[in-house]
């Protein structure tokens, strides 16, 4: 079986002894056109994995920003046709960065787990972060992922418990995405990166896949604080506010440039 893309980005890292930068956008925001030029502007940038939101319209695990980046994309008309799209036309220039869209359970089960998992790999998907489907009932859908060689990436949280944590840790694909803090995106005044370190230490000793942090990271300083633990760490919110007002997809694609580089040098300092 071929190394998959995401295994191969975090074994180069880990070679190379650096931390994954992982950025979150919403998929057609700040436009339909800017998506993809945006992708390979935080390429550019340093970014290791792409995070592509799919818009949906009951985001929860979502703050404002993100929310309001997802009713912006879906009047757009950025359905799940449109982010297949866009992961494809991203793959005509590159090949080797992984691509994670993370997003809601109805757009995919709407399509049925295997026809999903299938034209997300075709489209040159990595894998796929459902925010709102428990291990408990994940089975079928990773049974379907497996099979088509999509990973299905879970999350882990403050408020899991130690046997649910083993439970995460034994399905989890790709990578496990720790959630710093209880509450949504963009949150960061509520982010704790003493707190969050100790959890994070606890389930990368356990962890057989790379663990990395996300939801309060808005800046350089507070990406090195919280990688010091993990093997990564995930910007969105501070990420998709600084893309929001740009009138452009060039300036779309510099503003990423722009807010990924001092993030990129922190954690390579």
């Amino acid at each position: 079986m071929s190394v998959s893309r995401l295994d191969a980005c975090f074994q180069r890292l880990r070679e190379q002894q650096r931390k994954a930068l992982i950025p979150f956008i919403t998929a057609g925001d700040p436009s339909l056109e800017a998506t993809v030029p945006v992708m390979h502007a935080l390429v550019d940038a340093g970014a290791d994995v792409i995070e592509l939101g799919v818009p949906f319209s009951d985001p929860m695990a979502d703050g404002p920003t993100i929310q309001r980046s997802s009713e912006r994309a879906l009047a757009r008309g950025a359905g799940s046709r449109y982010v297949l799209q866009a992961v494809a036309q991203f793959r005509e220039r590159d090949v080797q960065t992984p691509v994670v869209l993370m997003g809601y359970l109805n757009p995919v089960e709407i399509h049925g787990y295997a026809a999903f998992a299938k034209a997300a790999v075709a489209a040159g998907v990595d894998g796929v972060l459902l925010v709102d489907l428990p291990p408990e009932e994940a089975g079928e859908a990773l049974q379907a992922f497996d099979a088509a060689g999509l990973a299905l990436v879970l999350l882990a949280s403050p408020t899991t418990s130690e046997v649910r944590a083993d439970k995460l840790l034994a399905l989890a694909r790709g990578y496990l995405y720790y959630v710093s803090f209880a509450g949504v995106t963009g949150a960061s005044e509520r982010l704790d990166s003493d707190a969050a370190s100790a959890r994070l230490q606890a389930l990368r000793a356990r962890a057989s896949v790379p663990v990395v942090a996300g939801f309060g990271i808005k800046d350089a300083d507070s990406a090195a604080a919280m990688a010091r633990q993990a093997d990564g760490v995930v910007v969105g919110s501070a990420l998709v506010a600084a893309l929001a007002e740009a009138g452009s997809a060039e300036e779309a694609a510099q503003r990423a440039r722009t807010f990924l580089v001092p993030l990129r040098q922190a954690l390579d300092a």
